[in-house]
């Protein structure tokens, strides 16, 4: 055990998804796993076990925020031996050739601060996904058939958002959608020199207004975990 994750050693796989809501990880685990074991009760964030198509996987909820993925992340890669962490959420659309529903492959995470900001002082390091995970997760979406869009995203810090200025330049500069997990995943992933990436289907838009309901963003987002899955196991 850590000392965020009740699960005893080996009940972690070496692939992890995150979605950042617990019942969103147990919604995902039972619908996509077979054999779900659940892993992880500690504070109510869960985490299952299972396998899909003969593949070990842990579905494992990071919490609301980069300090709370943070704390996940590293208990996953340092203490379970996790290789592969994807995350799996919801994000908001930040151009207008993005529609709700869409699904975002994030190939890079710009961001104003994360937990590790101290490590780094005066560089500004560039977050990135892992490639393979990325070229397997488009390529799972251009076999369904899934309207997707690859490029970078923004990781705020914050949920209730008072900086229009800011979010003005992340559009002008081409930013898909804002979440708020994957720049300080990406970092932590490169830390551990592990393999991360970031799914994400559009659940509100900042420039029309549409938004998913709390209901449909907790179990319409099918497209995301397969394409997730996929890109773990293309071979599978």
């Amino acid at each position: 055990m850590s000392l965020h994750i009740g699960a005893e050693k080996g009940q972690i796989a070496e692939t992890v998804l995150m979605p950042g809501d617990p019942l969103r990880a147990e919604w995902a685990a039972h619908k996509f796993l077979e054999n779900v074991e659940c892993v992880n009760r500690v504070r109510g964030m869960l985490g299952f076990t299972g396998t899909w198509r003969g593949n070990r996987v842990t579905i494992q909820g990071s919490g609301m925020g980069m300090p709370s993925l943070s704390i996940y992340a590293n208990e996953l890669l340092k203490d379970y031996g996790a290789k592969t962490l994807i995350r799996i959420g919801s994000c908001g659309g930040m151009q207008k050739s993005v529609g709700i529903r869409d699904v975002i492959v994030a190939m890079t995470a710009s961001t104003l601060s994360t937990p590790s900001i101290g490590m780094f002082r005066e560089i500004n390091f560039a977050p990135t996904a892992n490639y393979e995970l990325l070229r397997n997760a488009v390529a799972s979406a251009e076999r369904k058939g899934v309207t997707h869009h690859v490029g970078g995203i923004y990781s705020a810090d914050v949920f209730y958002d008072e900086r229009p200025d800011l979010n003005e330049q992340m559009t002008r500069h081409g930013i898909l959608a804002v979440e708020m997990e994957a720049a300080e995943l990406y970092i932590l992933a490169a830390r551990y020199q592990a393999r991360a990436l970031a799914v994400l289907t559009v659940s509100d838009h900042l420039q029309t207004g549409e938004a998913l309901s709390a209901d449909e963003r907790e179990t319409s987002f099918g497209d995301m975990v397969e394409m997730a899955l996929e890109a773990a196991f293309p071979d599978a």
